[in-house]
């Protein structure tokens, strides 16, 4: 689904034109970082763009890539493959001219902005089909899943997005 495509069905749904009476589903935009499909609670999600200019933050944790400029505000961006421990291919980081998928987040009024491989589409899924976090899901995701819906051919690992946000800094020397 295209970035236009899914900022539109983002704002059927966000905008109030499909919240009612959807009480046994749960709404997700979805994304990818390599193969797997991750589902980000649509209530969190407040941005689909392009990131283009990231100032990098001396000091940070690995997971924060750095601030940008988001229509006057300022925001953190967090790689979202770093957090969830999978190999970032340094060759793929830019420099002032590349461009980011990013999916925007507000958290304790902060901006986020998680960096992705790539946004798919809006799901709507039954809420008796959410399933518990596996026991055998890697211990790094568990702890930032909130559980998994099983698809026809894949799974979708629902992340806790507040799990997600809370990186810890490094102690003060």
């Amino acid at each position: 689904m295209s970035r236009n495509a899914t900022s539109e069905a983002m704002s059927g749904i966000v905008g109030g034109e499909a919240q009612a009476g959807f009480g046994d589903s749960l709404d997700y935009v979805t994304v990818t970082i390599g193969e797997q499909l991750l589902g980000l609670p649509i209530s969190r999600v407040h941005d689909v763009f392009i990131a283009t200019r990231i100032t990098p933050v001396p000091r940070a944790p690995a997971e924060i890539v750095g601030l940008l400029n988001l229509r006057g505000k300022v925001v953190t961006a967090i790689c979202l493959r770093k957090r969830l421990g999978r190999f970032v291919d340094l060759s793929s980081h830019c420099n002032e001219s590349c461009e980011l998928t990013a999916v925007g987040i507000d958290h304790a009024g902060e901006a986020y902005a998680l960096i992705v491989d790539a946004v798919g589409e809006v799901m709507r899924l039954d809420r008796s089909s959410f399933e518990p976090t596996p026991v055998h899901l890697d211990r790094s995701w568990s702890a930032l899943a909130a559980g998994v819906h099983r698809l026809e051919e894949r799974l979708l690992v629902v992340l806790d997005i507040d799990a997600v946000l809370n990186i810890g800094m490094p102690a003060a020397a």
